[in-house]
């Protein structure tokens, strides 16, 4: 007996590890590629706590003022706060600076671009019907805390643009009616800007946010492995079971292959695409304030919201409730209730509260499909309204009339969306029909999985 067997029986004596391994090695995993969605996540969130305990390492967390005097010869003797000129050392001076931090930038947008991609592959299909509806509640919460970690990180380097963020950050805060006020001054510490701003923010980014996101994206891999995967209609596939490939040797050499794909787009997207010059915006100063100027995708919906938001200010029981607070609190609020909730809408409208293994095919519920192609239309014209001082200065358009343009799409285009969208699914599931799968018999293979052989 070798060390190394010497060593893992001694390990199994302590743990009886043994049986949990051998039951792993063999767990069926979907071969659908839909399924890698969520596996993408997971690796740019690695490279995330990477990249980010890099920068940990370089980054000051003062608003405290000091003059630069660096490689950037622009703004030599420009006053700037330690976070924006640690920010540009990091950019200009420590090796590899300037790639680590695009490359955790690019993985941030893609971070929440994924998490919104994976929750619409299990709307379309309906994989958060029970016994799912835990693990959808889990991905909702991982939405928004991804959101705001990637606000938080976006603020830090005390730029222009972050600190205008920071600035509409505040105002909507303090538009929520009675509580508005003294959350400002829990949060910032005073009147914004403040001192103790930029310490907080870092703590809530390097520490709090991260530790919330890993435990969310635990629990729902600990549920998923309890629950197995769903996955679509087919030969051999029931409610009772999963067919696939086991995850030793064939899926682990597909996830390790993803790990490398993912890590290597990162590393190129941030090699060749710039991403938030800040030395071009210069450190934040309200009276330098500039126009076109647009926050990130992932937080473009709520600005086009704000920006299209009705000039409304409702005064009720001596208090005021301010323009912002209808599009910039009380429809994040209700979107994200109405996204807590939708397993037992869904279930409510269908009738339907039993088990599924199975996945829907989109076709198969139009109504479900169109109503989410509804909402992404919707959200589309949100992200698109929030950049209309982009396009008003391309296509020299007077902005007024690009935002009164996107007022009306947000209303008519998802009546259009929902209406094309139903009657798509519903030719498609007409022509398709339902179709019946073929009789197999399934044989388990030596790596541990199952070949489907055809029966007469």
């Amino acid at each position: 007996m070798t060390n190394v067997e010497r060593f893992l029986d001694w390990v199994d004596d302590r743990l009886g590890s043994a049986h949990f391994v051998r039951h792993a090695l063999r767990k069926a995993f979907p071969d659908h590629w839909s399924f890698m969605l969520g596996e993408i996540n997971l690796y740019v969130f690695a490279v995330l706590l990477a990249t980010g305990t890099f920068l940990a390492f370089f980054f000051r967390p003062s608003a405290t003022q000091t003059v630069y005097h660096g490689p950037y010869r622009l703004l030599d003797g420009a006053h700037v706060s330690h976070a924006y000129a640690s920010t540009l050392d990091l950019s200009f001076i420590v090796n590899c600076g300037l790639l680590v931090r695009q490359i955790h930038h690019w993985a941030a947008l893609i971070f929440v671009a994924g998490i919104v991609t994976h929750m619409g592959r299990i709307f379309f299909t309906a994989a958060f019907r029970r016994p799912r509806e835990i693990n959808w509640i889990l991905g909702v919460l991982l939405f928004w805390a991804a959101l705001f970690e990637g606000f938080t990180g976006y603020s830090l380097p005390d730029d222009l643009l972050s600190g205008i963020g920071l600035r509409i950050a505040v105002a909507v805060l303090e538009s929520v009616p009675v509580l508005g006020t003294w959350l400002t001054f829990l949060l910032i510490g005073g009147v914004y800007p403040t001192q103790q701003l930029v310490e907080r923010l870092y703590v809530v980014h390097i520490y709090l946010m991260p530790a919330i996101i890993a435990t969310l994206i635990a629990l729902h891999l600990a549920i998923v492995w309890r629950q197995k995967h769903a996955q679509f209609p087919g030969p051999g596939r029931t409610e009772h079971n999963v067919v696939g490939s086991p995850m030793f040797p064939r899926y682990a050499a597909k996830s390790i292959a993803l790990l490398f794909a993912v890590v290597a787009v990162l590393g190129a997207l941030g090699a060749l695409v710039q991403i938030n010059p800040i030395w071009l915006w210069g450190p934040y100063e309200p009276w330098r304030a500039s126009s076109p100027a647009q926050p990130d995708w992932y937080i473009g919906w709520l600005e086009g919201a704000l920006r299209m938001g009705p000039a409304f200010a409702a005064h009720l029981w001596g208090h005021t409730i301010p323009s912002p607070f209808w599009p910039a609190v009380l429809l994040p609020a209700v979107l994200f209730v109405g996204l807590l909730i939708w397993p037992w809408i869904h279930a409510a409208l269908r009738r339907d509260r039993t088990s599924h293994q199975l996945l829907d095919n989109p076709r198969d519920v139009p109504w479900r499909t169109a109503l989410g192609v509804a909402a992404f239309v919707f959200a589309l014209g949100l992200t698109l309204a929030g950049g209309d001082d982009v396009q008003a200065r391309y296509v020299h358009a007077p902005i007024t009339t690009i935002t009164v343009f996107y007022r009306y799409f947000c209303i008519i285009g998802p009546i259009l969306g929902f209406a094309i969208a139903y009657a798509l699914a519903a030719e498609l599931r007409s022509r398709g029909g339902v179709e019946k799968a073929p009789r197999v018999r399934l044989r388990r293979n030596l790596q541990g999985g199952f070949d489907e052989e055809p029966l007469p």
